[in-house]
């Protein structure tokens, strides 16, 4: 297959470009570094297009793959066909490539299988071909053996009917287009089972719904209520339609072979393909619902991780516990950790005057500037103890409640005892928490994005495709911030671009010894090659260098810089102190491409290469909001319902937002409530991190359920439907022809269309 031709024209790209990405893929060449660096090949076209373009070229090959397998293991079975390769050949997913294979395929003993080993093979071909003139009684008695365990004509023609069954089971066109048909009209449907954990899953206790409308979240959220045994669920159809259209294909005519086909076809639908085909449809559900929920992860860490650091400042982090204390850690502007300590504040023991002491005491000693708050247990009695004891102190200290989930998976990890051997598990979650306030990219890769605690259902999602997707934004993310080559942890620079754990663990021991004073260091590190040298030269950063490799131009470029600097009449150390502000409109004089000419760079690299001098050493993640630090304390009953407050977008999902407002507990603006126009989802509007300003709609304190709107006016009494009367109108309009189109959907309808698929 010509795969470029296919992938332009699913992902709206020039042949030639596809072809270029293609190769580039092939040659070993990772995303980041195509999508920053070879521009000119591929349009720049952005990272997350060609990591979904890697993904498809995957597919493709695979399927490829596969159909040869298959088509070599028919041939060797000497059943290979012009028309078996026709069909091969189409099938544009594993599952028709499949359904072509499945009359061929190796199988478990079956009812047919076991008809065929008594020799009943050719009574079902007599049957099968509904010869007016046979009476299958008449032959079934020549197919009697004793020896066989054929004992009567019954069971010769039982058996014969078996047979064609399974053949009718196989057949690959009309496991297509049921298959479609299932998925287009069937409903999922759910009955409540008792359970002790039945009452989580009340909204779906007689629940139905087409499974051409189920959301994805829903479809989750019934596949985690059958697999804790609360739900029963099944796919309904119209039995009776779906089993006439299989007979009438089959069945020629009125003769008393037809009957014999008829009730066969009857059989091998509801035996054999409606429970397969069924298990198919769900399991499409499945993998379709899965991919939007880890798209939806995809959209909330690329944020999470692209959070401004609190640069400059000395962090005091506190990991809030009961009985065991909460755990104290003090680190400077560089994440280096200064002190660790424990108080007790909450209850049982409650010695709140000796803690105020002790917070107070590191505050003033190492100048501590603001306090990071795990959001886990014990969360909102520290925060009060916290906001509290800073009324007492001397300087302005401000505090920030931050995401906890997966500190006490990385305290307990390989990774954390290697970083801090000599702390214990409490000490280095408290370092943890203090570090993602300071520099949350740095610190939450090095947590297994499982446990980030970001998205929807990800514990029920495939691990390695989760991985894969998830691994895809953190190295994306870093690789787009830049890392410093001296002081980054091995975490870190294992996700830059072609490099590795053994590589990245391999520079951090380079280090112990000699400093990277220069990019081209890099080459005396152990088992880092040319190849991956120019997959990650440009992505690392050396601060107090050479003035180029403190910025995101590749080193195969540095030439193109020195050209077009002496082009414009400027000079690196112009470049270092900052003095070229005006070299755009120098080189526009000029003209873009006659200046990319002379320097033999394409014109976007050289737009790249003059962002770039112009803000040397820069950080991306400086131009975004910086977090709300709060120095007084919200409480859940301080809300009314219309107060107006500032918050933080903690998580994206699929009916809605989750937002902090410095209460402990966060808000849900639901889907109906984020604008004031139509939207099909949050996250075309809403990302992790925004600053929104945001009003109280309700408040539930028996439930710490609060509802918030991002709507310019609230509807009266707080009652949010979220429907104007235009959206009320396009959904009815909705309904109305969706009803419509199911009244019209009628026995004749399948008929034609299975007609058209196979004839008459």
């Amino acid at each position: 297959m010509d795969y470029s031709v296919k992938l332009a024209k699913e992902f709206s790209l020039k042949e030639e470009y596809a072809r270029n990405i293609i190769a580039l893929i092939e040659e070993g060449n990772t995303i980041p570094f195509i999508a920053r660096y070879r521009k000119e090949m591929h349009g720049s076209t952005d990272d997350q297009v060609l990591r979904e373009f890697a993904d498809r070229l995957k597919y493709l090959t695979n399927l490829d793959k596969r159909k040869q397998e298959i088509a070599d293991a028919i041939t060797e079975q000497g059943k290979m066909t012009d028309e078996i390769a026709i069909a091969l050949a189409g099938a544009e997913t594993l599952t028709e490539a499949e359904d072509i294979y499945r009359p061929y395929k190796q199988k478990r003993k079956t009812r047919a299988s076991v008809a065929v080993e008594k020799g009943l093979t050719p009574l079902a071909d007599l049957i099968e071909a509904q010869n007016t003139e046979v009476v299958p009684e008449d032959a079934a008695k020549d197919y009697i053996n004793e020896e066989k365990g054929v004992l009567t004509v019954k069971d010769a023609i039982s058996g014969a009917s078996d047979i064609i069954a399974e053949r009718i089971s196989d057949n690959a066109e009309l496991r297509k287009l049921l298959r479609a048909k299932i998925a287009e009209t069937g409903e999922i449907s759910c009955k409540l089972l008792e359970h002790e954990n039945a009452k989580t899953y009340d909204m779906y206790a007689e629940y139905s719904e087409k499974i051409s409308k189920i959301p994805s979240h829903r479809i989750l959220a019934v596949n985690r209520g059958e697999k804790e045994e609360c739900l029963k669920v099944d796919v309904k159809v119209d039995t009776e339609t779906f089993i006439n259209a299989v007979q009438s294909v089959f069945v020629k005519n009125d003769s008393l072979s037809a009957e014999i086909v008829k009730t066969a076809a009857a059989d091998a639908y509801e035996r054999l393909i409606f429970p397969s085909v069924a298990r198919e449809v769900r399991s499409d559900l499945t993998e379709k619902a899965s991919e939007q929920a880890i798209k939806m992860f995809e959209v909330n860490l690329k944020p999470l991780l692209l959070q401004p650091p609190l640069k400059g400042s000395t962090i005091l982090g506190l990991d809030p516990a009961y009985r065991t204390g909460c755990k104290l850690a003090v680190i400077d502007e560089k994440g280096n950790v200064l002190k660790t300590d424990k108080i007790f504040p909450t209850p049982p023991q409650n010695r709140t005057e000796e803690s105020e002491q002790k917070v107070l005491a590191l505050i003033e000693k190492y100048n501590v500037n603001v306090i990071s708050i795990g959001n886990g247990t014990a969360s909102k009695e520290s925060e009060i103890f916290v906001a509290n004891t800073l009324k007492k102190c001397n300087r302005p200290v401000s505090y920030a409640v931050v995401n906890e989930a997966g500190a006490s998976v990385y305290s307990a990890s390989k990774l954390g005892a290697e970083e801090f051997p000599d702390f214990d598990v409490t000490e280095r979650s408290a370092v943890s928490i203090a570090r993602r306030l300071q520099d949350p990219l740095a610190e939450l890769i090095k947590i297994d994005v499982k446990s980030i605690g970001v998205g929807q259902y990800q514990h029920d999602m495939p691990e390695n495709r989760l991985e894969e997707v998830l691994g895809g934004v953190v190295e994306d993310c870093v690789n787009s911030v830049g890392v410093d080559l001296n002081t980054a942890s091995q975490s870190l620079l294992s996700y830059v671009a072609g490099l590795n754990s053994g590589v990245a663990k391999n520079i951090v021991e380079y280090r112990k010894t000699a400093r990277f004073t220069k990019r081209e260091d890099l080459l005396k590190v152990k088992k880092l090659g040319e190849k991956a040298f120019e997959q990650c030269a440009g992505f690392l950063r050396i601060t107090d260098g050479f003035v180029l490799d403190n910025t995101a131009v590749h080193p195969e470029n540095y030439d193109a810089v020195k050209t077009l600097l002496t082009i414009t009449d400027y000079t690196l150390d112009d470049v270092a102190g900052g003095k070229i502000s005006d070299i755009k409109d120098r080189v526009n004089k000029i003209g873009l491409a006659a200046v990319a000419e002379k320097c033999g760079v394409g014109e976007p690299t050289l737009t790249d290469i003059i962002t770039e001098l112009l803000k040397p050493g820069r950080d991306i993640r400086d131009s975004l909001p910086k977090p709300i630090l709060y120095s007084e304390l919200l409480d859940l009953s301080d809300l009314k319902e219309g107060m107006e407050l500032n918050g933080t977008v903690r998580n994206v999902i699929d009916f809605g937002v989750f937002v902090d407002i410095g209460v402990h507990q966060d808000g849900l603006v639901h889907i109906s409530q984020i604008s004031d126009n139509y939207i099909k989802h949050p996250s075309e509007v809403l990302k992790v991190g925004d600053i929104v300003k945001v009003k109280v709609l309700g408040v539930d304190t028996e439930k710490k359920k609060i509802s918030l709107t991002l709507k310019t006016s609230a509807l009266p009494h707080g009652i949010a439907t979220g429907e104007n009367k235009t959206d009320r109108e396009r959904k009815e309009g909705h309904k109305n022809a969706e009803k419509k189109k199911q009244q019209n959907l009628s026995k004749d309808d399948m008929l034609a269309m299975l007609y058209k698929k196979f004839g008459r």
